[in-house]
């Protein structure tokens, strides 16, 4: 569906933060600042990109999440590939899965009181987020962002989450649609991952040391 977009496409999974440390759910926090741990991560995944792209080129596009553990690995990025923090653009479409009412309590507690919520083949929901999102959802935010943006001349470079970076990649490789999520979605990845997406062919750049569920 999304195959022909002009340029390539780079898709980061941000570094790990204090509350995968802590193995509390982020969804739309805000703020969760990335630990040594994630910088680390991070750092990497920049070295990695300069080796991907050699000879000093840079994505014309910069995209981020708004959230802060997004913006961070952005601005880490950005210092490695000599690109200027200040031209990306923020959506709030590429953010993570909304959980809802689960939002900064740990996963024990939620699973202590009501059971098995991740299918732990593959690191997806199996429940629904009390008042939040399912995958359906947010592949409706990223085909809008898709539709709106991905015909931009020139590499992109898109900063974001575990699991709404899945979705996105599923719909720009044409996964098929999963009837349980009701969604395309792509094979997880650790932490501080980059992928490219070219003619909707998927090339890891650097993989991610990073454990953290989603």
């Amino acid at each position: 569906m999304f195959a022909q977009f002009p340029g390539r496409f780079f898709i980061a999974r941000h570094g790990e933060t204090v509350f995968n440390a802590a193995g509390r759910m982020q969804g739309d926090a805000m703020d969760t600042p990335l630990t040594r741990a994630g910088f680390a991560q991070v750092d990497a995944m920049g070295e990695g990109l300069v080796r991907f792209l050699g000879d000093g080129a840079r994505p014309a596009h910069l995209w981020a999440s708004p959230y802060g553990r997004a913006l961070q690995t952005l601005a880490i990025v950005c210092e490695h590939i000599g690109a200027d923090w200040h031209r990306a653009r923020r959506d709030q479409r590429l953010s993570e899965i909304n959980v809802g009412i689960w939002g900064g309590r740990t996963y024990r507690e939620i699973i202590e009181e009501q059971g098995e919520i991740v299918d732990r083949s593959c690191g997806l929901f199996s429940a629904r987020p009390p008042q939040g999102e399912w995958y359906d959802e947010i592949a409706a935010r990223l085909t809008s962002w898709l539709e709106e943006h991905g015909h931009e001349d020139g590499d992109k470079l898109i900063i974001m989450h575990g699991m709404s970076s899945r979705v996105l990649r599923g719909l720009m490789t044409g996964i098929d649609v999963e009837p349980r999520w009701s969604a395309p979605i792509a094979p997880s990845l650790p932490q501080g991952s980059m992928v490219m997406i070219e003619g909707g062919v998927e090339t890891v750049v650097h993989l991610g040391a990073g454990h953290a569920p989603a």
